[in-house]
């Protein structure tokens, strides 16, 4: 498959032919920059992890410029910072038996920019040849520009293939803001409690993240153990590790549902809930 942006790049871990990685694929993970899959998209990662029948495939939107760098990293020029991330991606690929990561390589800005239509028509290309069952994204509720962005431009895609080959889900999954405020009719709980080993592995392979001064993999695996034990407020821990996720299906069914509607829809219901309680205590 031929890419539009330089540099873009389509990784095989395994260096089977393309079109097999691409026919075996049934999960995939759509993140905007290297770490993001391994910190949304484990439950997809997880339910692949040595099968034969079930794989996972990553794509990363952009370059993965412009991260904030400390220590080892301090003195990486955007470029290099580009090049050690890509490599940290493929490391993680390789660990997590993907069927295979596509490098974008756009710029956060042209992702961001509504009039640049060729994100969404590489996505919507690769989606058509990938036909996963499930889909893993960003979450539209997200604070980081770039990762909504990813999102809309995800929804976008789908939006343009035929409806037969759409997935049966599409999820919102959380990097910057968690989903813990969804009400719990609104909540999709991902149990990732098995190979723990496996999600602090994959998260901590991002050294010059890590290390060049963000702390993702305690972060991580923290967010997750903290969403199961705070999962119920009357019941005993069912999972030790679990990652929160928005159905964003829905979208895929009916085109011309606004995207702002459907999320303000969850925040709605969020406030009405507060709203509710606190009434019926005070």
């Amino acid at each position: 498959m031929k890419l539009r942006h330089e540099g873009a790049e389509i990784f095989i871990p395994d260096g089977v032919r393309e079109e097999e990685a691409f026919s075996r694929t049934t999960h995939v993970g759509i993140g905007a920059h290297p770490d993001d899959l391994e910190i949304m998209a484990y439950d997809g990662i997880l339910r692949c992890f040595k099968r034969v029948d079930e794989w996972f495939f990553g794509v990363v939107v952009t370059d993965g410029a412009g991260s904030p760098r400390a220590s080892f990293y301090k003195n990486y020029t955007n470029e290099a910072m580009k090049a050690v991330r890509r490599q940290e991606q493929k490391k993680a690929a390789l660990v997590g038996e993907y069927s295979g990561v596509a490098f974008l390589n756009y710029p956060s800005s042209e992702v961001k920019d509504p009039a640049i239509v060729a994100v969404k028509e590489d996505l919507k290309e690769l989606l058509s040849v990938l036909k996963p069952r499930v889909i893993y994204t960003h979450n539209p509720a997200d604070r980081h520009d770039t990762h909504v962005a990813v999102a809309l431009r995800t929804i976008q895609a789908l939006r343009e293939l035929p409806p037969e080959t759409r997935p049966e889900k599409v999820y919102g999954c959380e990097v910057w803001r968690d989903l813990d405020w969804l009400i719990e009719e609104d909540k999709v709980g991902f149990d990732v409690s098995a190979h723990q080993n496996l999600a602090m592995a994959l998260v901590s392979i991002y050294d010059s993240q890590v290390a060049g001064g963000k702390g993702y993999d305690l972060a991580t695996i923290g967010r997750r153990r903290a969403h199961a034990t705070y999962y119920s407020t009357h019941e005993v821990d069912v999972s030790s590790s679990m990652i929160f996720g928005l159905d964003l299906t829905p979208l895929i069914h009916h085109d011309q549902l606004e995207v702002s509607e459907f999320v303000q829809g969850f925040i709605d219901r969020f406030a009405a809930d507060v709203r509710q309680r606190l009434q019926r205590l005070l």
